[in-house]
């Protein structure tokens, strides 16, 4: 299994407060590109805070990707989170790296991961996030801190171009793989 990773980003690196900058891109395109990444999946990996905004939102919809992201098996990275409520929820409370080493050695397709927060940050350290997608937004957010930023301190990784397409609103996809 491949850890693919997938995350919208400002052109000034932001990749949170995306109330100020990301729901206007929002179109057909961009959910196609989405449901078909969701397809793709075995299984989502996620930090507490995307499980927790994700757990709010996704149970209560209706429409293919509403049913795919509540159906596909999910793992939290978190300490504190103890009875998640969101089916087909595992959750990951010791050591996260050396849960996805083992993940990965399973066959099956991708673990997607949306947003590039510390999880993905600690699987790139260690070598165990194999594709990055960004989706850069045609927009300046101007808002946020360091933590709101794509930077991870201790982050030092080369990566190889593999792929990029401009949509019709603006946003242009970067695809890259671990070098």
């Amino acid at each position: 299994m491949r850890v693919v990773n997938s995350t919208f980003i400002s052109l000034d690196g932001v990749i949170n407060k995306m109330e100020a900058w990301h729901f206007d891109y929002i179109s057909d395109e961009t959910s196609e590109i989405t449901l078909d990444q969701l397809k793709a999946a075995d299984a989502m990996l996620m930090g507490r805070t995307t499980y927790e905004i994700y757990a709010g939102a996704w149970p209560n919809r209706d429409g293919d990707y509403p049913e795919l992201i509540n159906a596909v098996p999910k793992y939290v990275a978190s300490t504190t989170l103890k009875d998640p409520e969101w089916n087909n929820t595992t959750v990951i409370d010791g050591d996260v790296v050396e849960f996805v080493r083992k993940l990965r050695e399973a066959p099956g397709g991708d673990i997607l991961m949306h947003g590039f927060g510390p999880v993905a940050g600690e699987l790139m350290k260690n070598g165990l996030l194999d594709v990055l997608h960004l989706w850069v937004h045609p927009k300046l957010a101007g808002v946020g801190e360091s933590g709101d930023l794509l930077l991870r301190q201790g982050v030092n990784n080369a990566l190889t171009l593999t792929g990029n397409r401009a949509l019709s609103n603006g946003i242009v996809m970067l695809s890259y793989e671990a070098a």
